[in-house]
């Protein structure tokens, strides 16, 4: 390894040509693409709730020059893709925060509270500490057959999230009364559906990572399923472009629920007639939504299902055809969605008060005078009810889509 020390304005730096080559072999020299103009940090949100934002340029260009740049703020990055998204070059810089963070890895340097979310992986088979023997608790009372490919059309992955949080297991309820109401043959694994590793990728551990993906292709191998439909849009994405798909033995299909069910409607097997109105289930109990007239609602992008997936049609093919809902975007939306601020493994970090990106997304629905902001991701859902709570927000509710289907069936 060849070390150039530079002294500028009494600092050190070392630059590393190993850590240049080392991150052109992790990211197929997507870094080195960059020429420096500055639009990511112009469009990263963290602008927008941080009077001195990060520098993306500055993070690249000091990896393109081989120096470590290891701190606080390489842990800040949502992988939100908004930079992506604009930059002229086409570099994929959330790969290139993923590689860093890998890099940072390799050399024991990470933050607080990473190395105890990848323990709970490992022990537990899920991010939140939660014992692997629960995970199939949100389903008690609602009679889900166990995955038989010889019985089933779709294997649906409810995934960690929506499996342990509380508030996204009422998602998961709703989905399958949803599943229920069309009549599709589906069924799950239950306790032993594994961790898809998506919070292990995005905190930048891949070797980790690859050694869960090989166990869950296993898992998708035994059970013969030819095609997946994910409650979560961060499953959905590793499934489908970070899974090493030459491993499975059959083609599979993974779908986000939100496209599986706008083909249901077109197919017309899930057929909406209205809201029910005899209904006492457990969602119109825990969000008090009872027979209403016409409202407005808004629609939150999730970046994964987005950006990263360009799926902008279904979730509001959806919406636009559900009885009593109607559509009004907020000032940003679809390309230019604003993140939630729980991507990128902040979900399991600390972030300030004044620094929540779903602060400003609150904002902007209650200006669209929406009395319902509606996502289709259990991360948006947790991050977004949480602004609302905090800002003692009474004329806002969040819900997730298939809760909103699950009222008008």
């Amino acid at each position: 390894m060849m070390l150039v020390k530079e002294s500028h304005k009494n600092k050190t730096y070392v630059i590393n040509d190993t850590l240049w080559e080392r991150l052109i072999e992790l990211t197929d020299g997507a870094a080195s693409l960059c020429y420096q103009c500055g639009v990511c940090t112009a469009a990263c949100p963290w602008g927008l709730v941080r009077k001195d934002t990060f520098s993306v340029r500055t993070i690249i260009r000091k990896a393109q020059l081989g120096l470590q740049n290891v701190n606080d703020t390489l842990w800040l990055c949502t992988t939100c893709g908004q930079c992506h998204l604009y930059c002229p070059r086409g570099v994929n810089i959330c790969e290139v925060f993923r590689s860093l963070r890998d890099i940072a890895w390799e050399e024991k340097i990470t933050a607080d509270g990473l190395p105890s979310l990848l323990w709970s992986v490992f022990w537990n088979g899920n991010p939140w500490a939660q014992p692997p023997s629960r995970r199939a608790d949100w389903a008690k009372g609602l009679e889900i057959p166990y995955f038989d490919k010889d019985q089933h059309e779709i294997l649906l992955f409810i995934g960690c999230t929506s499996s342990y949080d509380r508030r996204a297991q009422k998602i998961s309820r709703s989905l399958v009364k949803v599943l229920q109401a069309a009549n599709v043959r589906y069924g799950y694994l239950g306790e032993n559906e594994p961790c898809c590793g998506e919070a292990v990728l995005s905190t930048g551990h891949k070797p980790y990572f690859r050694d869960i993906a090989k166990k869950t292709i296993e898992v998708f191998n035994n059970s013969g399923a030819s095609h997946i439909v994910t409650l979560s849009p961060h499953c959905f994405d590793v499934f489908k472009n970070h899974y090493p798909t030459d491993m499975l033995q059959n083609q599979i299909t993974f779908e986000h629920y939100t496209q599986y069910l706008a083909q249901l409607i077109n197919d017309e097997r899930l057929v909406l007639s209205g809201q029910n109105e005899t209904s006492t289930s457990e969602i119109d109990l825990s969000l008090g939504i009872g027979n209403i007239p016409k409202i407005n609602i808004t629609y939150q992008d999730p970046c994964y299902l987005s950006r990263h997936n360009q799926e902008y049609l279904a979730p509001r093919q959806i919406l636009e055809l559900i009885p009593g809902f109607q559509l009004v975007e907020m000032e940003h939306h679809a390309e230019d969605g604003l993140c939630c601020g729980g991507g990128g493994g902040r979900m399991w970090l600390e972030t300030a008060p004044g620094e929540r990106f779903a602060d400003l997304r609150i904002v902007e629905a209650t200006n669209t005078n929406a009395e319902y902001l509606v996502t289709a991701c259990p991360f948006c859902v947790v991050c977004l009810e949480d602004s609302v709570k905090s800002k003692r927000i009474d004329s806002l509710k969040v819900i997730d889509i298939a809760e909103a289907l699950a009222l008008y069936l």
